[in-house]
């Protein structure tokens, strides 16, 4: 194996949630070695997220290891330090570790880091040359910074909630939080330019990465449709302005579907075909892609007769092989079990001290030809305190000791 292309970067982490951990992830998972600091005061939320792993006896809390959530999303080989920030030895700590850092990343809301004295200013003092990256909802400069950032909140000023749902209804959000997905690989790819510009300059950067910001590079079309034509987008539910028949349509089976897109009008001649050319198909107003768009409701319905006596596997599989865009409406199990994913390995299995061997997916979803991503079980809280206190610290156990009895790591 040749060596990671981020292999000699040092990153001190401070995110919790997703964009920020998603984001340093990409660089980790490539080599960098990555230091996590977290705190068992105020821990990561994602930490506690369902499903959980069962506890061993009745009653025993859950805690913050249980999480089956946070395991599959966050198995990056980190080092976990636990620190205390209220504590004014914990922030010192902190600072000792930017010395030894390239890289700091921070997700905390605008403002949280500045109150104890670890802003990028803050942080130039210790190390000249520092990155730091800092991303938060808005940013960190405005008149919305100081607004935390969640998620699901992003999905909707970024306009993602305008267009999910059906026209007689209210807009239907993501069931994710979308954009925690969608934004980190802005931030990573800041990150990444910034490293070659110290490794050309000898000089550091500040990245003030804004997840709205990041959000709306998808919605550009729609804004400058907006900003063009003065078009405001609309709810079509699983309609396209450009293909029919083009949705989510029943299958054999319980709760099974398939998406099917038909663009062109060879495709629908080669649909007709394999549907053994129904009557109602025959219809001259179906010949078009503009006559299936007027039509388009009535089309769905005779469609998904057809499609409902069939498994979705089966209507995938035929239409596929005609050349015309089809694919099961995967639920877990589907995922699990997907051949393509097993081919390329995207499934591991490592062992973890309480949610015993897990399958984990392969977060990094980028194959490099001269690189394997490392992949490993999640840290826990604190695991690797005393080993970086001494090893890069030089922290002799006597005063870690002392350190811990002031609750200066936990």
């Amino acid at each position: 194996m040749e060596k990671r292309p981020l292999e000699g970067v040092k990153i001190l982490q401070l995110c919790w949630a997703g964009v920020g951990v998603f984001t340093l992830n990409f660089l980790t998972h490539y080599g960098a070695q990555t230091i996590r600091v977290e705190t068992s005061t105020y821990p990561d939320p994602v930490r506690v997220f369902e499903p959980f792993a069962p506890t061993n006896k009745e009653g025993e809390p859950i805690g913050l290891e249980r999480s089956v959530f946070y395991s599959i999303t966050h198995s990056a080989p980190e080092k976990d330090i636990v620190l205390n920030l209220k504590k004014p030895e914990a922030v010192e700590i902190f600072k000792k570790l930017v010395k030894w850092a390239d890289v700091v990343g921070e997700g905390f809301p605008a403002g949280v880091m500045d109150k104890i004295g670890l802003d990028y200013e803050a942080l130039k003092k210790v190390k000249e040359d520092i990155i730091m990256m800092r991303t938060c909802g808005y940013g960190h400069t405005g008149p919305m910074a100081s607004q935390p950032g969640f998620g699901s909140i992003i999905t909707a000023v970024t306009m993602i909630d305008t267009f999910t749902g059906w026209p007689d209804r209210p807009p239907v959000a993501p069931t994710t939080y979308y954009t925690d997905m969608l934004t980190p690989m802005y931030a990573a790819m800041a990150i990444i330019g910034a490293l070659d510009f110290h490794r050309r300059t000898g000089k550091g950067m500040y990245i003030d990465h804004s997840q709205m910001e990041s959000g709306l590079n998808y919605m550009t079309p729609l804004i400058l449709d907006y900003q063009a034509n003065d078009r405001k987008p609309i709810l079509k539910g699983n309609h396209s302005d450009s293909a029919a028949p083009y949705g989510i349509y029943r299958c054999k089976g319980q709760d099974r579907w398939v998406a099917v897109a038909v663009f062109t009008d060879e495709e629908w001649k080669s649909l007709k075909k394999i549907m053994g050319n129904p009557d109602w198909a025959a219809d001259a107003q179906y010949n078009t892609t503009a006559g299936r768009l007027q039509n388009r409701e009535a089309l769905d319905r005779r469609l998904e007769n057809w499609t409902a006596a069939l498994t979705a596997e089966h209507v995938m599989a035929i239409l596929q092989g005609a050349g015309i865009a089809a694919g099961v409406v995967a639920n877990s199990q589907d995922l699990d079990e997907d051949p393509q994913l097993n081919y390329y390995h995207f499934y591991h299995e490592f062992n973890h001290p309480y949610l015993g061997r897990l399958r984990y997916y392969h977060p990094a979803a980028i194959t490099l030809s001269k690189a394997e991503a490392a992949l490993s079980r999640p840290v826990m809280v604190g695991e690797h305190t005393d080993q970086i206190c001494t090893e890069i610290l030089g922290m002799n156990r006597a005063e870690i000791e002392q350190l811990r009895q002031k609750e200066v790591f936990k």
